[in-house]
């Protein structure tokens, strides 16, 4: 039975935050730590004023585990935002009432709601204006808890971010139903990919210690709407599944559990002879499934909502199936039988590539995948990285999208900007992601956009999902960089909705994070939304790619990687005296009919190839000509030139806004952006002198 959240909870609540609201604004550091959730004053009266009249008490009618959170929630942000206390009611007793409510509670039961309710699901809310005993309320509904709390968060959102809600009436539901952060979280705490500190989770103290921190990171990931989190890394330590972090696995998830959020592990497959005494990993060996059942027992038994493994195998040493001569679909259905009978799901990764079977590694996943079609089980999601290669700074989208019509097949995205910068660049990955989103297939006509695909609106699968590599750490500002938690955001944000821009996330980031005033909002937003352009600009212009060694922050055309070939620089850029670039076309290694047409036929040429692709298919000669009149040598000269400044913009920008943000954050920034400058002009010199070796022409 829903119940609502007693009126001395909430003003213990608020005694607290008003508190907290009084202490003077010097006094109070903005390290970062609030993220997007900082519900900072609004400043404008006339607006202030009229949210407060809109909103003159709250009744919360929900489950009490989530129903306190909406209700510490709301002491917060209202507290916060309007600067004084919203009192609780048990019952709309006047004008001006804030329900927030499940279907099943007798305020919103009683309006008839139901059937649009039950369309949205228990993720999806409405919130509107209603008349309640003759009163005039704004109600938060949803068929779910879940749907409550995303939906309180989004109204905490729209006044966060200035809007009016005289007449507010919002019907929203998440387009991906599965929607996770993967952690490469170490048991030792480090992180692999991570640049921002340690890991949140801190083993070795669990379970009998929580952070409270855990708590802060749910309800971050609760506002944008993810609700799962693959707590270790994909390569994956056996011992994640021993009794003793099961343990450590299932006091996170009780954590988690109210915020809306399951945890998932990466799976290691070799785990039933590494840890569990068998002589084998064989898939279709009945004693390795069995052990796999008993293990999927055991951790339901502890996590009774545990979401499923995550599996990265036969990639990078990893070990998997084709070990014993088996293959992907008979590695990843004996996991999905064995947690089937709980409702969970397996995501196996198609990140493989092997140079000694195909000379182009970009190749590898779609001719081990897509004959494999139709073979999952059907809580079997194959998990594709957004491009082909690794998560370079531009790519074309991964062929195996819509190539697998029978299998869902999740996006995987890279929130932590390994090959951009990492947490010393800024750049904003929205304008990215969205080019990946709508870039059109063709798998069934135009249109066959990869959102599309990746929400099931196109080939109806019974799943969905999307993950991103995590950027959170131990870092007191979460993401090491002040804007890398944009990152964070933008990706929560289009997991629910793709169809959103970057331009509109960029600017309900601002508002939240650093300030409301429109001069600056404008600044920022400009700044952010150059970023990514920037740096392909000065790292990998016109399809270049991989320029990188070591830890992939290094400039390093010249790499030449001893351990394997299609880890070196050279494998990709394949500069010689007569041109530059990897030819893909069907003269050479083929990869573009891995694409629909027209797409193959499109990139098979080079001057129906876009250009900021242009080297990613073709090997072409120094004095080819781009549309601009330019030759291939000058277009790349210009492109590194642009970019280094445009570094260089970006951090006059930003100093110009010295007095507009807060002095601690904006120092921290403007430290990085120094950095950036120069690290940018260091990728245009050193590209350019080496790649002139081969060109034998002036820069």
């Amino acid at each position: 039975m829903p119940a609502t959240v007693r009126a001395h909870s909430w003003r213990s609540i608020l005694a607290v935050v008003l508190a907290l609201a009084a202490v003077p604004a010097a006094a109070r550091a903005e390290d970062g730590y609030d993220l997007w959730l900082r519900y900072a004053p609004i400043e404008n009266a006339a607006l202030r004023d009229g949210y407060r009249r809109a909103i003159a008490g709250v009744v919360v009618q929900q489950s009490p585990a989530t129903g306190a959170i909406v209700a510490r929630e709301l002491a917060r942000g209202l507290t916060g935002l309007l600067g004084t206390e919203v009192p609780s009611w048990t019952t709309v007793a006047g004008d001006g009432a804030l329900v927030v409510g499940t279907a099943t509670s007798s305020i919103v039961s009683a309006l008839g709601w139901g059937a649009v309710l039950k369309q949205l699901g228990p993720e999806g809310f409405v919130i509107r204006s209603a008349r309640i005993g003759g009163r005039r309320a704004l109600v938060v509904a949803s068929e779910g808890d879940r749907g409550a709390l995303y939906g309180t968060f989004h109204l905490l959102r729209l006044l966060s971010t200035g809007v009016s809600i005289a007449q507010l009436d919002v019907r929203d539901r998440p387009r991906h139903q599965l929607r996770l952060l993967n952690h490469w979280d170490n048991l030792n705490g480090s992180i692999e990919r991570g640049y921002a500190g340690r890991s949140l989770w801190k083993w070795e103290e669990l379970p009998a210690a929580i952070d409270p921190r855990l708590h802060d990171y749910a309800r971050a990931n609760a506002s944008l709407g993810l609700n799962g989190a693959v707590l270790n890394n994909v390569n994956a330590n056996a011992q994640s599944l021993t009794a003793g972090y099961i343990a450590k696995a299932a006091a996170i998830a009780d954590t988690f559990r109210p915020y809306g959020m399951k945890v998932y592990l990466s799976a290691n497959f070799a785990a039933p002879s590494s840890i569990g005494g068998l002589k084998t990993a064989d898939p279709l060996d009945p004693a390795v499934r069995q052990w796999w059942k008993a293990k999927a027992a055991e951790i339901y038994k502890a996590i009774p909502d545990f979401g499923g493994f995550l599996v990265k195998a036969n990639s990078e040493g990893q070990p998997g199936p084709q070990d014993y001569q088996r293959t992907h679909a008979d590695g990843a259905n004996m996991l999905a039988d064995a947690v089937k009978p709980y409702g969970g799901v397996v995501m196996w990764r198609a990140f493989v590539y092997d140079a000694s079977v195909d000379p182009d590694r970009i190749k590898r996943a779609y001719l081990e995948f897509v004959p494999l079609d139709g073979t999952f089980r059907d809580n079997v999601i194959v998990q594709t990285k957004n491009g082909p290669l690794d998560f370079m700074p531009r790519e074309p989208y991964h062929p195996v999208f819509g190539a697998m019509p029978k299998t869902p097949n999740a996006v995987e995205l890279q929130i932590t900007q390994e090959y951009l910068g990492q947490s010393t660049h800024l750049v904003y990955l929205a304008p990215m992601w969205k080019e990946f989103f709508e870039t059109d297939t063709f798998a069934r006509g135009p249109g066959s956009t990869v959102a599309k695909i990746a929400d099931g609106t196109l080939q109806r699968h019974g799943v969905t999902a999307i993950a991103g590599v995590a950027n959170t750490g131990s870092d007191r500002n979460w993401t090491g960089h002040a804007f890398a938690a944009a990152n964070w955001y933008a990706f929560g944000r289009l997991a629910w909705n793709p169809s959103l821009t970057s331009e509109a996330l960029a600017d309900e980031w601002i508002r939240q994070t650093w300030t409301r005033r429109p001069e600056t909002v404008q600044a920022i937003t400009r700044l952010m939304l150059g970023s990514r352009e920037a740096f392909v600009n000065y790292t990998m212009p016109l399809g270049l790619h991989h320029l990188i060694g070591g830890d992939h922050y290094a400039v390093m055309p010249e790499n030449e990687d001893k351990r394997r070939p299609d880890w070196s620089a050279v494998y990709y850029h394949r500069a010689s005296a007569t041109g530059v670039g990897f030819d893909r076309t069907r003269r050479g290694s083929g990869a573009v009919d891995q694409y629909f047409k027209p797409n193959a036929d499109r990139w098979n040429d080079p001057t129906t190839t876009p250009e900021t692709l242009l080297l990613w298919f073709h090997h072409l000669p120094w004095d080819y000509r781009l549309a601009s009149g330019q030759t291939l040598w000058q277009g790349l000269v210009a492109h590194y030139g642009q970019g280094a400044a445009q570094a260089a913009q970006m951090e006059t920008a930003w100093a110009a806004l010295k007095d507009a943000v807060d002095g601690e954050r904006h120092a921290a920034v403007a430290a990085r952006l120094r950095q950036q400058a120069i690290d940018a002009a260091a990728w245009r010199d050193k590209c350019l002198a080496y790649f002139a070796g081969f060109s034998q022409q002036p820069y």
